[in-house]
């Protein structure tokens, strides 16, 4: 058990009114405890709480099945698949108080707690686990910052592998046994891998399309190492581009490199998702940056707390998201440039180092 995380959680929870919560992320649970495993439909859950005293209490709830969780939390219940175990759950609690649940707690154990009347009633709590989580120590920097390196590796690679006849298919089904080669164990996302017009798709799933000469290459790509994620994304030039493919890359790297300008604490994520915006609107292509600037990142790709026109919290050092601005002109040109950043206590640090500038690769 990590005790300072904990120790945060419970925090965070009493500021919301909470003495106790069920966690049952998988990731969260690890992120808490050491201990991993997926669940799948069978019940996994970390009681975090108060006893009497205000000192943390920890329950970890398993089937015998799993594997062996002795000492990930001060007190180990198991079952079997046998037995019920919402009456295993309720015991541990508090009823008198409400309890905390997290938001991967199904329907298939919730119901049958609150008509156990297993706590005075049940709130989402899951903010209590995402903010600890947000803020990452030394020690997951240090891991985002090497899963980063690695990408920018691998996008070296992946530009190698444009050539006139190559589908995007083949190159995306390539990177998993480069990233491996490199030292990740895998990807943190599918990876996208964009020609041409399919570009102008910002989720466009790589599929038989065939590169000629002249389009331009997109690749939104990231690989999970040592249990944390990358994300990284470069557009390139197949042949000299033509002034308005120009026109549009350059609006976007410039958004790009100045919301990164602006991050520091106290910013807020709004303020940097308008400070790239404006910059797109101002060159007339603000009908064409369809999605919010980024999102946090770190265990999983994808963490609450997004960077968005409607995010007004400050940023807090320790925090890692990316900032991604894109202008997709359908059927003609998409271009996006992304990075990760992690906030320091007078700036950010950008984790990826591959090039911003307009690059036409020799093919």
């Amino acid at each position: 058990m990590n005790e300072s995380r904990t120790e945060r959680v419970l925090q965070n929870l009493e500021s919301q009114g909470l003495s106790q919560m069920l966690v049952c992320d998988p990731m969260s649970i690890w992120y808490l405890t050491g201990y991993y495993t997926e669940p799948y439909e069978r019940f996994l859950g970390l009681l975090v709480a108060c006893d009497a005293e205000r000192r943390p209490r920890t329950v970890m709830f398993c089937n015998r099945l799993f594997p062996d969780a002795t000492g990930a939390a001060q007190r180990l219940v198991t079952f079997d698949d046998t037995e019920d175990p919402v009456p295993l759950v309720a015991a541990e609690l508090d009823a008198a108080a409400p309890l905390g649940v997290d938001k991967k707690l199904v329907a298939n154990w919730l119901l049958p707690l609150m008509d156990a009347r297993a706590a005075s009633g049940f709130r989402l709590g899951s903010w209590a686990v995402d903010a600890t989580r947000s803020v990452k120590d030394a020690r997951e920097q240090e891991l985002m910052r090497q899963a980063s390196l690695t990408n920018d590796r691998a996008m070296a690679w992946l530009a190698a592998q444009v050539r006139e006849g190559v589908t995007e298919h083949q190159i995306a089904s390539g990177l998993l046994g480069e990233y491996r080669r490199l030292g990740a164990q895998g990807h943190s996302f599918s990876p996208i891998v964009s020609f041409g017009a399919n570009a102008a798709d910002p989720h466009h799933e790589p599929d038989d399309t065939v590169f000629h000469k002249g389009d331009m290459v997109l690749f939104d790509v990231g690989c999970k190492q040592d249990a944390y994620c990358s994300d990284m994304t470069r557009t390139f030039f197949t042949a000299t581009p033509t002034a308005r493919q120009l026109e549009v890359y350059e609006t976007v790297r410039r958004a790009n490199e100045a919301a990164e300008a602006i991050v520091r604490p106290g910013v807020t994520f709004a303020q940097i998702d308008l400070t790239a915006r404006r910059i797109i609107e101002d060159a007339g292509f603000g009908p064409y940056f369809t999605h919010r600037l980024g999102h946090q990142i770190g265990l999983e790709d994808h963490e609450p707390g997004d960077v968005s026109a409607t995010h007004d919290e400050p940023v807090r050092a320790g925090q890692c998201f990316s900032i991604e601005p894109g202008v997709y002109l359908p059927g003609e040109v998409g271009v996006r440039i992304e990075d990760l950043v992690i906030v320091t206590e007078d700036g950010c640090e950008v984790l990826n180092h591959y090039s911003h500038e307009a690059t036409v690769l020799e093919v």
